[in-house]
């Protein structure tokens, strides 16, 4: 693809929405009045620049670009995008780009990414032109995500830093002030994470969407950030995981049919009762205790830790953290 601008490519993203999305022909003068975008060129000639630009280079991406009139009586052309040609035929998708598909459209329905296209439709349904809302290649559906996102992708595409409160390891972890320089967002595992580099600890660090707290404040100026060349940004996401070889086992009891995930996670060992209750004993692989302690700790009485020690006071801290946090909460 041409190497293009972010506002030109939002431009252009509109501009096929737009066009996708009307059966009827639109003069550039209804295109100019609907697409984000082409409102700030400073004048007609301007505009006409743009557009013939704009129109080159989404026939150079192979899409089919019609030219025609709606009557006799119209005495300019206008476009459109012959959806019969512009949609995909039957495809057979492996398991990665399968995968691949469905983030993508998890992104799509971000308010932040979505917004300006539908808002181009809005004015399409104003303006009396015949909108196709039946379900075509592409379509903007609104829904929420986790607060901290719209903040942070409008600061991943402006170049600014920002700052924010992140709480590390689970809802009673240590909140934390952070300082970074974004250089993107990407979904590994169904999260969403930001990856850039963390001033405080001069490195580079990756944080959950999620466990960051609002407000998120973008500072200095826009441009700042400079994102490395070649930066592999779900490579980094992986990295801060703990991949550390396992140092023992952990054998824990299970109530019968309870705590599913961690059985997909160890095997069972052997069929015993606890306190009178039916259950299974597990055994998982030892590779951090506090990872391991985060794990059972939130599925409460269903987990008992038979061995190691250290791992059981591990989630009996956690447990007693909790208690303190929602006394405070009731406080």
């Amino acid at each position: 693809m041409p190497d293009v601008s972010a506002a030109r490519a939002e431009r252009l993203v509109n501009l096929v929405l737009c066009l996708l999305s009307t059966r009827q022909y639109l003069s550039a003068e209804r295109i100019r009045d609907t697409v984000p975008g082409y409102a700030d060129a400073p004048s007609d000639e301007a505009f006409f620049r743009m557009f013939e630009r704009d129109k080159s280079e989404l026939r150079e991406l192979g899409i089919p670009l019609e030219t025609g009139r709606r009557s006799t009586f119209d005495t300019a052309d206008g476009y459109r995008i012959a959806r019969q040609d512009y949609e995909l035929g039957e495809i057979d998708l492996d398991t990665e780009e399968a995968a691949a598909v469905a983030l993508a459209a998890r992104l799509w329905d971000s308010p932040e990414l979505a917004g300006a296209a539908h808002g181009a439709l809005v004015k399409l349904r104003a303006a009396g032109i015949d909108v196709d809302e039946s379900g075509g290649p592409v379509q903007p559906r609104v829904r929420a995500t986790d607060p901290a996102f719209g903040p942070l992708m409008a600061a991943v595409q402006a170049g600014r830093a920002v700052t924010f409160d992140h709480r590390r390891g689970g809802p009673t972890g240590e909140v934390v002030r952070r300082t970074v320089e974004p250089w993107g967002i990407v979904s590994w595992r169904g999260r969403w994470y930001l990856v850039g580099h963390d001033r405080g600890r001069e490195a580079v660090r990756s944080f959950r969407i999620s466990r960051i707290l609002e407000p998120v404040t973008a500072v200095g100026p826009a441009g700042a950030v400079v994102v490395p060349d070649g930066v592999d940004l779900l490579a980094r996401v992986k990295a801060g995981f703990d991949h550390r070889p396992a140092t023992g086992t952990a054998r824990i009891w299970l109530p019968a049919g309870q705590a599913h995930g961690l059985r997909r996670l160890g095997r069972v060992v052997a069929t015993r009762d606890h306190d009178g209750r039916a259950g299974e004993e597990l055994e998982l692989e030892l590779r951090s205790v506090d990872i391991v302690a985060r794990w059972l700790a939130g599925h409460g009485p269903d987990v008992v830790v038979l061995d190691p020690p250290e791992l059981a006071a591990a989630v009996r801290d956690r447990w007693k953290a909790a208690a303190a946090v929602h006394e405070q909460a009731r406080t």
